[in-house]
């Protein structure tokens, strides 16, 4: 959960830190600045075909680094097989520790070709991307697609996938495999059991917090050691409120943008939560893999979450469980945005890097996982959609997956996507997250939360250091 936000120099530094470099003489940093140069270990392009669109050398070897988490690893494995088809063989890996094990190879210049670049310890891509260290996938969304030939990548994926992997100019460096549906996740069995119905206003909410105290159940449960699990209920409950409007001002670092009336409100209520007492008991020392085990235990009745969330958590749901996601509630008529307003948007950030050794290798392993066999498997085997339009269609969905697409269905156009976790990490993960953190904890009050959050905002905003985005 450390800072994000890192340029060249600070990674070279980061990584001396640990012992996982030597730190090379002032004069040297210069040089390294602008990328490090070419990697000499760069394997020869292959023929360009019909077959081999991006021109891979077919005898070269590949790797690629996969984030473990909610996801696993067992889709990239299936992935490998397809790919090895064709071409060379792929060397596998897995970390939970993105950063810790990325970062200083980037610093080095010997990458791997393909980095899942996701979890609460995954790079800052903005600043990587500032430093010209990751490859412009435009190759790849320009080939032919593997899901339906007639078209080319790009014109499979979902809306917002290819505006995902921009990041302030026209190309496209990150592809978000995943399409995440956002909210507040809840099980079907433990709400009929307590004679409720999901809560559509606040008022409901909290008498439905009420109701489940009495019967020594928690409202609400989630990750404290990871706050900005928060978000993901918070950010569209304060577009709902005061209109997409006051997400876009916050994302642009606008002044007084957290100073909207809409995320006063917002706060207010989420605190009411902590003051009633319907936050399970130990919630703020807790990870997302602890709270995701009380929620299943039925220990509380709601989690802010995403969707990878059924497969992650499906050693500890019960069979009967029947998940489900919902919008969060509505505060109240004087809202902006309708009951169904939802965050969704895609999500599972891939890069390849720059300076990897097998760059047309890596974008060819992502578009074999665009193609129809490696999508339809993936949404089967972890329960998620992907970016590609339609890929879920016709499957035998497990619940909470088939929530979520009737969800997303129900939001239309009401779909918000904010960006500030994209743009500024620090920022988002550990400034706001951790100023969320204090409030639900009952350290701060809403009032003062505002304050920190505008403050952490106005920081960045004046860092020139700090690349700015406009949506």
């Amino acid at each position: 959960m450390g800072p994000n936000h890192v340029n060249r120099r600070n990674l070279i530094k980061q990584a001396a830190a640990a012992g996982l470099i030597a730190i090379p003489a002032v004069g040297a940093l210069t040089s390294c600045a602008s990328g490090g140069g070419e990697n000499d270990d760069k394997v020869e392009k292959g023929k360009k075909t019909k077959d081999n669109p991006l021109a891979v050398n077919k005898d070269a070897k590949l790797e690629v680094v996969i984030f473990n988490g909610g996801y696993g690893d067992q889709y990239a494995l299936d992935n490998h097989k397809l790919y090895e088809k064709n071409f060379g063989k792929v060397d596998h890996s897995k970390t939970q520790k993105i950063r810790t094990k990325m970062q200083p190879r980037m610093v080095k210049g010997n990458p791997p070709d393909v980095i899942n670049n996701s979890g609460a310890e995954n790079m800052d891509i903005a600043s990587l991307i500032a430093e010209d260290q990751v490859a412009d996938l435009q190759p790849l969304l320009d080939a032919p697609s593997l899901y339906d030939p007639s078209k080319k990548v790009s014109e499979t994926l979902l809306p917002g996938v290819m505006e995902k992997g921009r990041f302030g100019s026209d190309k496209v460096y990150q592809l978000n495999y995943s399409y995440t549906v956002y909210g507040v996740w809840y099980s079907q069995t433990n709400l009929d059991k307590l004679d409720l119905e999901y809560p559509k206003t606040w008022d409901e909410m909290l008498a439905a917090c009420a109701k489940a105290k009495k019967e020594g159940v928690a409202g609400w449960t989630y990750a404290g050691k990871y706050p900005y699990y928060f978000a993901f209920s918070l950010y569209p409950f304060i577009a709902k409120i005061g209109g997409e409007d006051v997400l876009k001002d916050i994302d642009n670092l606008e002044p007084n943008a957290w100073k909207h009336d809409a995320v006063k409100k917002a706060f207010e209520a989420y605190h009411e939560l902590y003051a009633k007492g319907y936050i399970l008991k130990g919630t703020p020392g807790i990870d997302h893999i602890q709270s995701q085990t009380q929620w299943n235990k039925g220990k509380a009745l709601f989690l802010p979450n995403g969707s990878w969330v059924e497969n992650e958590a499906k050693k500890t749901t019960p069979k009967d469980f029947e998940m489900r996601v919902a919008p969060p509630s509505s505060l109240d008529k004087s809202d902006a945005m309708p009951f169904e307003t939802i965050w969704a948007e895609a999500s599972e950030p891939f890069m390849v890097p720059k300076q990897a050794k097998n760059v047309e290798g890596g974008m060819e392993w992502l578009r074999v996982m665009l193609g129809k066999q490696s999508t339809q498997n993936f949404s089967k085997q972890v329960s998620a959609l992907t970016s590609v339009e339609g890929a879920a269609d016709g499957l035998d969905l497990q619940p909470g997956l088939a929530s979520a697409q009737k969800t997303l269905k129900a939001a239309g156009e009401n779909v918000v996507g904010p960006r500030l976790r994209d743009w500024y990490l620090e920022l988002d993960k550990d400034k706001i997250g951790g100023v969320i953190a204090s409030m639900m904890s009952g350290d701060i009050e809403p009032a003062e939360a505002v304050k920190r959050c505008q403050k952490a905002a106005d920081e960045v905003a004046k860092d020139d250091d700090i690349k700015k985005y406009k949506r």
